[in-house]
C-alpha cells in the first residue's frame, strides 16, 4: 500500500491535501504575528498596559502551551490516528484565541495565549505525519516544505489585518486589538470544513490492523487520482507485525539507543531553529519600536516584508531538497542563514542600518533561514519509524522549542529593555552560533531521505 501511494502521478486531490493541512502552519504564523504586530497597542494604557518584559513573558507562555500541547496530543497522534486529532486540536485552537479576545489583564491574555499554543502545538505531530504519509516519495520534500512555509501565508494576514484594523480611526484601540485576535477564530471555523477531506493515514490503519479499511482508502485515492487512466506499476512490499499500540519501552528503546545519533540530529535543528525564530519575530516589533522609532500602528507595514521573504525561500529552493538532497541543503541553509544573522548583528551593534535596510537584511536573511526551519520538521517526521512519527515530532518539537524557543523571547524581550545594542548583539551572535553548528551537526549525522520511502529511509519497528 506504501508503494501505491508513491507512484500516484501528482494531482488535484494531492493540491486539496496541501490546502487542507497548511492551514495549521498558516494559523500559527497568524498568531505569532499578531503577537508580534500588537505589542506597541497592548502597552497603551487604554487596552492592557502591558512591559516590554510581560509582553516577552506572554510570548514564552504561549510556547510553553505549544510544548505541553505537542506532547499530549502527538502521542494520542500515535495512539488514535492522525485525522481524529485534527479536530480536536483545531477546537481547542477556536475556543482559545477567541477567548483571548476578552482577556482583561496580563494574567488572562497569558491563560488564553497558552491555551492557543496547546492547540497549535497539537496540530505539529499529526499535520507533520500525515504530510509525509500521503505524499509521494518524490515530492515529499518540496512539498513538505511549502506547507510549513505557509506560516508566513499567515503572518502576512496578521499583519495585513493589524495594520487595517489599528489604523480604522472610527475603532478605539480599546477594541481594535481585539477584532484582530477574532480573524483567527474566523479563519478556523473555515478549516474545520476543509479537514473533512483529509483521510486517515493508511500507514497508520495498516499498523493497527484496519487493513479493510487502508485498502478502501487507498483505492478510493487511486480512483479519484488516475480519473479513468492507467497508473504506473508499483513495486515493493513490506510484512508487519501489528499490534494495538507500542509499548513505551519500545519507544525509549528506539530513541535512545537504536536511532541515537538521529536523536541528536534532530534536537539540534530543532533547538537552532527554534531559538533563531523565536527570538527574533516575536521581539521584532519591540526593536522597530525602541531603535526606529516606528509608531505602533505602522510595525505591521514592516512585518509584511518579512513574511513575503520567509514564503517565498521554500517555494523557489525547496524543490533543491529532492534533487540535491537533504543533507546538501540543510547544511547549506543552516549555515547560510548563522552567518548572515552574525553580520547584520555586526552592523546593527554598529548603527550603519537604516530601517530600511534592516528590514531588507531581515527578508534576506528569512529568505535562507524559513527554508532550513521548515526542513528540521521534515527531517524529524522522515528519520523515525512509523509507530513513533508522531511522539517523536512532538518530543523534538517540545525540546526544540523548551531549550531554543520558550526563553527566547522572555530573554530578548529583557535585552531590549535595556535599550544596549550591544546586549542585542551578543543574542543574535548566540542565535547565528547555534545554526552554524546545527549544520555541521546534518553534515555528519544527515540522513538521504530524498526521493526515498518513508519505509526504506526507516523501517516500522513492526517490519517483519
Amino acid at each position: 500500500m506504501p508503494a501505491r501511494l508513491d507512484r500516484l502521478p501528482w494531482s488535484g486531490w494531492h493540491w486539496r491535501i496541501v490546502i487542507a493541512l497548511s492551514i495549521t502552519w498558516l494559523l500559527d504564523g497568524l498568531e505569532t504575528t499578531l503577537g508580534g504586530a500588537l505589542v506597541g497597542i497592548l502597552k497603551d494604557p487604554r487596552t492592557l498596559y502591558l512591559t516590554d518584559s510581560e509582553i516577552g513573558l506572554s510570548a514564552t507562555l504561549y510556547l510553553a502551551g505549544a510544548v505541553a500541547g505537542a506532547l499530549v496530543f502527538g502521542y494520542a497522534t500515535d495512539r488514535l490516528g492522525r485525522k481524529r486529532l485534527f479536530f480536536i486540536t483545531l477546537g481547542v485552537y477556536l475556543a482559545a484565541t477567541a477567548a483571548t479576545a476578552f482577556s482583561w489583564n496580563f494574567w488572562s491574555f497569558s491563560l488564553f495565549r497558552s491555551l492557543t499554543g496547546a492547540g497549535i502545538g497539537g496540530e505539529y505531530a499529526a499535520i507533520n505525519s500525515a504530510v509525509d504519509e500521503l505524499i509521494p516519495a518524490r515530492v515529499r520534500g518540496h512539498v513538505d516544505l511549502l506547507i510549513n512555509s505557509t506560516f508566513w501565508l499567515g503572518a502576512f494576514l496578521g499583519s495585513l489585518g493589524s495594520v487595517l484594523l489599528l489604523h480604522l480611526k472610527s475603532v478605539p484601540p480599546t477594541l481594535s486589538w481585539r477584532f484582530v485576535f477574532g480573524i483567527g477564530a474566523v479563519l478556523g471555523l473555515g478549516v474545520l470544513m476543509m479537514r473533512r477531506y483529509v483521510p486517515e493515514s493508511p500507514r497508520w490503519l495498516l499498523i493497527h490492523a484496519h487493513k479493510g479499511e487502508a485498502d478502501r482508502v487507498v483505492s478510493e485515492i487511486e480512483q479519484e487520482v488516475a480519473g479513468g487512466r492507467e497508473l504506473p506499476s508499483h513495486q515493493g512490499t513490506i510484512r508487519l507485525h501489528v499490534q494495538d499500540h507500542t509499548p513505551w519501552r519500545e519507544i525509549w528503546d528506539a530513541m535512545t539507543r537504536r536511532y541515537r545519533e538521529r536523536s541528536l540530529l534532530g534536537f539540534s535543528l530543532m533547538v537552532s531553529q527554534a531559538f533563531f525564530y523565536n527570538a527574533i519575530s516575536f521581539t521584532y516589533g519591540l526593536v522597530l519600536l525602541r531603535y526606529y522609532n516606528v509608531p505602533a500602528e505602522s510595525i505591521g507595514y514592516w512585518l509584511l516584508p518579512l513574511a513575503i521573504g520567509n514564503f517565498l525561500g521554500p517555494l523557489l529552493i525547496g524543490r533543491l531538497f529532492d534533487t540535491l538532497g537533504r543533507k546538501i541543503m540543510i547544511s547549506i541553509t543552516y549555515s547560510a542563514s548563522g552567518i548572515l544573522l552574525a553580520i547584520a548583528a555586526w552592523l546593527f551593534v554598529e548603527d550603519w542600518l537604516t530601517l530600511y535596510m534592516q528590514a531588507v537584511a531581515w527578508s534576506i536573511i528569512f529568505f535562507i533561514a524559513s527554508s532550513a526551519a521548515s526542513s528540521a520538521y521534515l527531517t524529524v517526521s522522515e528519520i523515525f519509524p512509523l509507530e513513533i512519527r508522531g511522539l517523536a515530532i512532538a518530543v523534538f518539537y517540545a525540546c526544540g522549542t523548551l531549550v531554543g524557543g520558550v526563553g527566547a523571547p522572555a530573554l530578548f524581550g529583557a535585552l531590549t529593555e535595556t535599550g544596549s545594542r550591544f546586549m542585542l548583539f551578543w543574542g543574535y551572535i548566540a542565535g547565528a552560533a547555534l545554526m552554524v553548528g546545527a549544520a555541521w551537526m546534518e553534515w555528519i549525522h544527515g540522513v538521504a531521505a530524498e526521493r526515498q520511502p518513508l519505509e526504506s529511509v526507516t523501517a516500522p519497528l513492526s517490519s517483519r
